[in-house]
């Protein structure tokens, strides 16, 4: 795995062994990029269940302003700390090393983000639960992007429910990627 695009270009990054995580592959990654380089430079972007910290290090090599990473599990934090150490942009990184929510409460009312990406473990409604924390959060804007990776069997129906509207769906084999904001208010 490594750095796609970007100052840190061909960078590679460490991944924790073992089932534990999913790192994204290289060629999911440059396509998901592909969609959303035009909203990257100079945003403040949000990891959330960051893995390895390579989406989030690959916003930052592109132009993110900064990176916030949000991971609970020590060994996969502690990966996200050497890759940030590696691609040297300590400056634009912070990690939490805690729960998404327990995170997400504690920034509430700091700062707000341009692009927020999720990859949570599959089938666990994780994705729902923080898109009904988010839906009332100020961590978020109506021009906020949200992007959630799900397998393809998760149920997303109830999404224009809590408020929010489906931009774009980008399939792959065994997963998608779910674009979305917030719905305007009339």
């Amino acid at each position: 795995m490594r750095i796609i695009a970007g100052t840190a270009k061909s960078l590679p990054l460490k991944t924790i062994p073992g089932k534990g995580t999913r790192p994204t592959t290289d060629r999911i990654k440059e396509t998901l990029f592909n969609i959303i380089q035009n909203e990257v430079p100079g945003s403040v972007f949000l990891d959330l269940f960051s893995g390895s910290g390579a989406i989030g290090l690959e916003a930052v090599s592109r132009g993110a302003k900064r990176a916030v990473f949000v991971e609970n599990h020590k060994k996969a934090a502690a990966c996200i700390q050497e890759n940030i150490n590696f691609t040297k942009f300590h400056q634009q990184c912070c990690l939490y090393v805690m729960d998404v929510f327990a995170a997400c409460k504690s920034m509430e009312g700091k700062e707000s983000f341009d692009i927020v990406f999720m990859d949570p473990p599959y089938h666990q409604l994780f994705e729902r639960r923080v898109l009904e924390y988010l839906k009332d959060s100020d961590l978020i804007t109506e021009d906020t992007l949200l992007i959630a990776e799900v397998s393809l069997q998760t149920d997303v129906s109830y999404l224009e429910g809590l408020g929010y509207q489906v931009i774009k769906e980008k399939k792959y084999k065994t997963n998608v990627h779910i674009f979305l904001r917030r719905k305007r208010m009339a």
